[in-house]
């Protein structure tokens, strides 16, 4: 767990200006959050493309924030090295983009970066039951993945307190996450379900002051 806050929160990128990424990276920086989330889209997972890994490589030598790559592209084990290589601290795939997940998170954390896994709302979490002790992170997509802006939707939170009953009884060490409609109204909730990191884009950038924004939520 990051040391400045009990939650970590990490603002998405896809919320902000693409045209200024380096005053993004800094607007995440004063606001106090720790990391910064990367969603990369290929347009074949997932409807629009976002942008690859020479954007990380560029923005590396400007941040010192945590890079939370979150691959939304089909055959993910196509980009491991070049997203590692790039700058990513962390880089999680879906469970739905590989047939061979087990060796995808082993050509994550041969870099020495966190490796997570991710699940669409559709899928359930007895789905991870054979890769769940090997991965550092699980991110709970609780919207359809393609678009920020969306509602979320309930049913993540019964998602999240399964992942968090699994970590206690096989003493695992992941990091739960959720990505997709998260406020300042229901990050309480989710806090309590067991969520240790909170993505969040289109409440981060409307949020007048950033930093309280922060603060409300981590604490």
């Amino acid at each position: 767990m990051d040391k400045e806050h009990k939650t970590i929160v990490s603002p998405s990128l896809l919320a902000f200006d693409f045209s200024d990424v380096r005053s993004s990276l800094r607007t995440i920086k004063e606001s106090s959050a720790p990391w910064v989330h990367f969603d990369v889209m290929d347009g074949h997972f997932v409807p629009p493309i976002t942008f690859g890994s020479q954007l990380i490589s560029s923005s590396r030598p400007h941040s010192d924030l945590f890079f939370d790559t979150h691959l939304m592209v089909e055959k993910p084990e196509n980009f491991i090295d070049d997203f590692a290589k790039a700058g990513s601290d962390a880089i999680t795939v879906h469970y739905e983009s590989t047939v061979h997940l087990n060796r995808v998170i082993g050509m994550i954390k041969k870099h020495s970066i966190m490796a997570g896994v991710s699940i669409v709302p559709s899928t359930p979490v007895s789905a991870l039951s054979e890769i769940l002790e090997y991965v550092d992170l699980v991110l709970v997509m609780s919207v359809n993945p393609g678009w920020g802006g969306q509602n979320f939707i309930p049913s993540s939170l019964n998602k999240i307190k399964m992942l968090d009953e699994i970590r206690q009884i096989e003493h695992y060490s992941y990091k739960i996450s959720v990505d997709g409609g998260v406020t300042a109204q229901n990050a309480e909730e989710l806090k309590h379900c067991g969520a240790d990191i909170l993505v969040t884009g289109s409440s981060f950038v409307k949020a007048p002051d950033k930093r309280a924004f922060v603060e409300k939520i981590s604490y």
